[in-house]
């Protein structure tokens, strides 16, 4: 969870066009970024069971003791906690990071997509998130050599013999 999600207010959050606004960290400028449909159960479960914030309070609050606004410490505590049980060491960013190199994998969308979605000022900052996997360079190896080689064709008129001498036989 980014600092900038950490602000959003139900006013922030447009659940019929599956958006939620931030505040970007960089330009100040408050920006609608797309979230999937389970991002809005996820939240919508997380509200039935925490209940409404107040007007003009982030809907992400703390569970222990009186329910205040979750701040960028306490959620990096919560992972600390979550990390030592696990025996993981996972950082905020790094969820962040694992999305951005799966939509930047995704044939579907293309990269400047991905960074409208991330928010990055410039396309190539995007471009770090494009790492070529092994084993999806196998397959697509394998599938590039099997695959039959195009008929060549050419218009009509041409002299057979003139074709064989320009592009051999």
């Amino acid at each position: 969870m980014s600092c900038s999600l950490l602000g959003v207010g139900l006013d922030d959050v447009d659940w019929s066009g599956q958006l939620i606004y931030v505040i970007s960290k960089g330009t100040r400028i408050r920006q609608p970024v797309p979230a999937s449909p389970n991002a809005f159960r996820y939240l919508g479960s997380y509200l039935a069971a925490d209940g409404l914030p107040d007007p003009g309070q982030p809907v992400w609050r703390t569970r222990r003791g009186d329910p205040r606004p979750l701040t960028y410490w306490a959620t990096r505590r919560i992972l600390q906690r979550a990390n030592d049980k696990l025996g993981t060491n996972w950082t905020l960013h790094d969820a962040r990071h694992t999305a951005a190199v799966r939509m930047a994998g995704d044939e579907r969308l293309t990269l400047a997509e991905v960074q409208t979605i991330l928010r990055h000022a410039h396309l190539d900052t995007t471009g770090r998130y494009l790492t070529a996997r092994v084993e999806d360079l196998h397959d697509k190896l394998q599938e590039h050599h099997t695959k039959p080689r195009p008929q060549r064709t050419f218009a009509a008129g041409y002299d057979p013999e003139d074709i064989k001498a320009v592009f051999g036989g």
